[in-house]
């Protein structure tokens, strides 16, 4: 039977690389999840970080469960009042620093990187988007078009042409903002970037970025789809370095665990998507009733128990129990995002074959091949910290 499903997947699943990893899952809870012989692994990915109140939370099962009773699909997305969109978007209103108080619903991340997109070209009427070098916002045309040159080339030659009228520059650099002009529509940044191997920015520069979008008018988008909902040690990235973008891009663990995305701006803003032309963005899923339940039930769960907060203890516990190790170069870190730098990428997928062996899922990242990722769940607690830790040094006592 095992050999029949893995036939089938291998067959009728369509892969994103010619070699996957083959575990099969058959449940999951807190910070594991086990294969069908019982065999349990370390999510030290978090799907990417998506599970941050972990794999079956009871409130997010609730709250689906109880959701999908009452109604799930309905109309296209706007046209009616739903409860669980409303309370969700009001919510998170509340919580997000001013001006941002209107959320548009949307599937997935890329999604959501999409309508800022349009959102910021309607608002500046303006054409030239600005992205940085080892930026990821998507596998969509124009979400990849942003994918930082030159790092991205490898995977978007295959596909071009693409949007045009894109550039990128440097995170980091100051001097790279002069390219930021009065034809630039938006920029858009992740506040620390994730597939370039957690990269953190520099003191104030994200405050001069901020500064060089007002002075040309230009709007600036925070992609916060992997550092939002407590990963970083706050609820976004955004309030930890104290810089407020016009655009905020949302999803992973957004949805609790179900697929949904979204990106927040100011209402009057916002706005400008109900005319010239009307139904200027639309979706038919977009804050699918189950999905933004289970999402506002993730958000209570983080906010009651402080899981933000802890977020950047946990990371350090981890940061002080790998660091001594001969075999760790660097570690780069923002709250629970982490980078372990090993400095080649021979030694990273020997350690992917080891964590397999021993129960540890983990990865590496788009542009950075010599790092592995440590984002588990937020509610792991101190004793899986030093459990999963100790696996951890003992793969690298073999490397």
């Amino acid at each position: 039977m095992a050999e029949l499903l893995r036939s089938a997947f291998l067959r009728h699943v369509g892969q994103t690389s010619p070699s996957p990893m083959m575990i099969e899952a058959a449940r999951a809870e807190g910070v594991f999840f086990y294969t069908p012989e019982g065999k349990p692994y370390y999510d030290l990915v978090s799907g990417v970080s998506v599970s941050n109140v972990g794999h079956g939370n009871p409130c997010v099962v609730r709250a689906v469960q109880e959701q999908a009773g009452r109604y799930m699909h309905i109309m296209v997305y706007g046209e009616i009042i739903e409860r669980p969109q409303t309370e969700y978007a009001a919510r998170m209103a509340s919580l997000l620093p001013e001006p941002l108080d209107s959320i548009y619903f949307v599937n997935s991340g890329a999604e959501a990187v999409e309508g800022a997109l349009k959102l910021a070209k309607r608002a500046t009427h303006r054409t030239e988007i600005i992205s940085m070098r080892r930026a990821y916002h998507g596998s969509t045309h124009g979400a990849m078009a942003l994918m930082g040159a030159p790092e991205g080339e490898e995977w978007k030659n295959a596909f071009r042409p693409l949007m045009p009228d894109v550039r990128s520059i440097e995170f980091n650099s100051f001097d790279d903002l002069r390219f930021i002009t009065e034809r630039t529509a938006c920029v858009i940044a992740e506040p620390v970037q994730g597939e370039a191997g957690v990269r953190t920015p520099h003191e104030g520069y994200l405050q001069a970025l901020r500064q060089r979008c007002d002075q040309t008018g230009a709007m600036l988008i925070f992609d916060e789809i992997q550092t939002g909902m407590g990963r970083t040690g706050t609820l976004f990235a955004m309030q930890k370095y104290g810089v407020t973008p016009d655009i905020v891009c949302m999803a992973k663990a957004f949805g609790g665990g179900m697929p949904l995305g979204g990106f927040a701006a100011a209402h009057d803003v916002m706005n400008l998507l109900t005319e010239n032309p009307v139904l200027g963005h639309i979706t038919t899923f977009g804050g699918h009733p189950v999905c933004c339940a289970a999402g506002l039930a993730a958000l209570e769960y983080i906010l009651d128990n402080r899981l933000a907060e802890q977020a950047e203890e946990k990371g350090r516990l981890y940061e002080e129990l790998l660091s001594g190790h001969p075999q760790v170069m660097e570690i780069r870190r923002s709250g629970l995002l982490a980078a372990v730098e090993l400095g080649s990428a021979e030694k990273m997928f020997a350690m992917m074959r080891m964590f397999a062996e021993e129960g540890i899922m983990s990865d590496w990242f788009l542009y950075c091949d010599t790092a592995f990722r440590i984002s588990p769940p937020l509610v792991i607690s101190e004793e899986e910290i030093r459990d999963s830790a100790a696996i951890i040094l003992r793969c690298l006592d073999r490397l």
